[in-house]
């Protein structure tokens, strides 16, 4: 919900709190009216250009292409909006945190040159910890250069907006393919910088934010994060066997205030709380059985169905918390994921991408982190982020990254606010994790670490 409210309180920041100088032509209604300031109040470029009445200049080709022109120049001023208030609030924090390391650094050197006099085992405890911290230093200086990065987007389309200004005083003056060219550069320059954007490493977990408070001790809720925009239908499953009936709420406002829903009946009762709703339809682990089948809602009917081969089922290798957890479905943004355990792999994890519409494996990793010491897990960005447990504290203490075949031990602290979490998954479109805590449905944000490198962009 932090991340939604930032969002808005941006949208409303451009709306309302730009101060924008306008400059009005002699006839307003037979030219282009062009609003436009250099920056706003926290620096970031804005630009605004009204184009003239439909009725003026309609037939002419060169005017509706630059029309065109203008309204992606437009489009990628709210991106760079976005995208800037991203990289300056990061850039805080690198700032912040490249002073403690160099001051860090500058204590060791001190107690290095000074070693006699202090305790060994405090030298090598600091030691340790410069050896460990060293390595973000580089990679802080990455992040002055995103920074950069921005600024130099914000030039840009401040040049072009001027570039349009003219155009629109002389038609023809400027030669419009190169103008055209700049456009589309800059603006596949700027959809590949805020794809980059969109994944990262997970560095923090919010608080709980407890959205309701319905149901057993164990269950399921979702969104589809391929939804189309607007669309916020809230998808609720009770229990964790021996039930079918999927309950929507045609909006989460609707799913918070009142108890008002359609429901849905599968073909098969469901195993374990590991289900995911994807493009509309769910996806589930049909029960007592390796199965997984996808279930369409707008035809009611099973569109495709595929056994998971060799992974366990009916409580032979299921999360901390039992609940004929064996086989988990999870969304991330990269697609549909299978999380699971086989005998081949001594009852570890496996991690397996699936194809959407075939249910086939498109490749699977195997890992060291047994399947029943896990409390729950969920993908980010192509990385099996797994909790230590499922009741009392909890943490995300194992990560295992596909894109490099690794893992690694980290440290972060999630909420158990309500003592058992029966689910967690995470929502690419909310970037936000949805947890079952002992019969309330909480939501958690994350924050990302992201380094984005220009050379390839």
């Amino acid at each position: 919900m932090q991340r939604v409210n930032k969002l808005l309180s941006l949208i409303v920041l451009v709306l309302m709190g730009t101060e924008l100088t306008q400059v009005l032509p002699a006839n307003p209604e037979e030219s282009w009216q062009v609003y436009s300031s250099a920056q706003d109040s926290e620096g970031r470029c804005v630009c605004t250009v009204v184009a003239p009445q439909q009725t003026m200049c309609s037939r002419d080709a060169r005017t509706k292409q630059l029309r065109q022109l203008l309204e992606k120049v437009q489009n990628m001023t709210q991106s760079i909006q976005v995208l800037d208030q991203r990289t300056q609030r990061d850039l805080q924090y690198v700032v912040k945190m490249e002073d403690q390391l160099r001051g860090l650094e500058t204590k060791f050197r001190q107690v290095e040159e000074n070693h006699k006099q202090n305790i060994a085992k405090q030298y090598k405890a600091i030691k340790a910890k410069m050896a460990e911290l060293r390595p973000l230093i580089p990679v802080l200086e990455e992040y002055k250069a995103d920074a950069r990065l921005v600024q130099q987007f914000k030039e840009e389309v401040q040049n072009l907006t001027s570039s349009l200004s003219l155009l629109q005083q002389e038609m023809g003056a400027y030669d419009y393919d190169d103008l055209h060219s700049r456009v589309v550069s800059l603006e596949e320059r700027l959809r590949a910088c805020m794809q980059k954007l969109a994944c990262g490493k997970l560095t923090g977990i919010s608080d709980a934010i407890t959205i309701k408070t319905s149901g057993s001790r164990f269950g399921s809720w979702m969104t589809d994060p391929l939804a189309p925009e607007g669309n916020t239908r809230v998808w609720y499953m009770d229990g964790y066997h021996n039930n079918r009936f999927v309950r929507e709420y045609k909006s989460m406002a609707d799913f918070m205030t009142s108890d008002n829903f359609t429901s849905h009946r599968l073909p098969h009762p469901w195993s374990g709380t590991g289900q995911v709703v994807y493009n509309g339809s769910i996806y589930f682990n049909k029960f007592q059985s390796n199965m997984i089948i996808k279930f369409d809602f707008k035809t009611s009917t099973i569109s495709k169905s595929q056994r998971l081969d060799n992974s366990g089922y009916s409580n032979t290798y299921h999360y901390a918390w039992g609940g004929h957890s064996d086989i988990d479905l999870m969304v991330d943004e990269g697609g549909l994921w299978a999380i699971y355990a086989t005998n081949q792999n001594a009852g570890n994890i496996v991690i397996s991408k699936l194809h959407p519409l075939t249910l086939h494996i498109i490749q699977s990793w195997t890992t060291n982190h047994p399947r029943r010491s896990a409390g729950e897990s969920f993908m980010i960005c192509g990385t099996l982020y797994v909790t230590n447990g499922y009741s009392g504290g909890t943490k995300v203490y194992y990560a295992y990254h596909t894109n490099s075949s690794t893992y690694e031990y980290i440290d972060i602290v999630l909420q158990n606010k309500y003592s058992h979490i029966s689910m967690l998954d995470y929502n690419p479109r909310d970037r936000a994790l949805y947890a079952w805590n002992n019969g309330h449905q909480v939501l958690y944000n994350v924050t990302l670490f992201h380094v984005i490198r220009s050379e390839q962009l």
